[in-house]
């Protein structure tokens, strides 16, 4: 039998839909690519103004070797009109900085950007600004995006799309979110 050697090539993966799921599937693969020795970050575009659950745990994972890092760069959910449009909409464009110089630095191995699409449907940032990032991302290097609502250029720039789909949601039967399983 021949060698089964594996020609290293980064992908681009989307995690999109209104189903529950998008965020933990990233971080499904940010685990399992750390397990492989990869180096991974993963940057919260709009997450940040709660305690999450994966913090903890990356935390934790993250003092063995400092292979794996979480960063929360928004300043939690926002609605149109709520006032601090402009608040967010800074907190997104240093961001997207941020991950320029982690697609550019040659530190990380895996890049995952949670919540990108939602700062790009409420307009944080730019459809221009995404396409760039696509652009920037070395050949080796795994990116992976999510959020709701994934715009249609960036799907078809995608290697790997997944559309998570609701079927049913305990918040349907006014059931509130639990820690451990939402946050």
């Amino acid at each position: 039998m021949g060698c089964m050697c594996m020609e290293k090539k980064g992908l681009v993966m989307v995690h999109t839909g209104d189903g529950k799921g998008k965020t933990t599937a990233a971080l499904g693969l940010a685990l399992r690519a750390w397990g492989s020795g990869l180096r991974v970050l993963i940057l919260q575009f709009i997450k940040g103004s709660r305690a999450y659950g994966e913090l903890a745990a990356m935390e934790k994972l993250s003092g063995l070797d400092g292979r794996i890092r979480v960063e929360q760069c928004g300043l939690g959910f926002t609605r149109r009109g709520d006032g601090h449009e402009a608040e967010h909409k800074a907190a997104a464009q240093e961001a997207l900085l941020h991950a320029k110089e982690a697609l550019t630095g040659g530190a990380w191995d895996m890049v995952i950007l949670d919540e990108i699409n939602y700062a790009v449907k409420f307009g944080l940032i730019g459809e221009e600004d995404l396409m760039e990032l696509l652009d920037l991302r070395p050949d080796r290097l795994h990116l992976v995006l999510t959020g709701r609502d994934a715009l249609p250029s960036l799907v078809e720039r995608a290697d790997l799309v997944t559309e998570m789909k609701l079927i049913k949601h305990p918040y349907q039967k006014g059931i509130k979110a639990q820690q451990g399983i939402e946050f």
